[in-house]
């Protein structure tokens, strides 16, 4: 059974963030904790990269895509190439003036 009168729900004091301008800590103590941010620094940072490059691939390709696409779709577009052949018919078929 619980203890009555216990601490119960609360967390024991283990890895509090500490303030080193309000709290009296040696420079060991200082060093300790300056090792332990670097490492955990370094920790994250190759995760944040791998981050990083997944997302600039990603949206590296959805740009190629788009480029892609758009090449290939205008390159199929006929409806200039109909209208540059009717306006070749127009013209030789309009009587030819002076100012022609």
């Amino acid at each position: 059974m619980a203890e009555k009168g216990g601490t119960q729900g609360s967390e024991p004091p283990f890895a509090q963030k500490v303030d080193p301008k309000r709290e009296k800590i040696s420079p060991e103590q200082m060093e300790f904790i300056r090792k332990r941010e670097m490492a955990q620094w370094a920790k994250q940072s190759g995760k944040l990269r791998s981050r990083n490059i997944l997302t600039g691939l990603t949206i590296g390709g959805i740009v190629l895509g788009i480029y892609g696409y758009t090449f290939f779709s205008v390159s199929q577009e006929k409806f200039l190439d109909e209208l540059e052949d009717e306006a070749k018919v127009a013209r030789a078929n309009y009587p030819k003036t002076s100012a022609n």
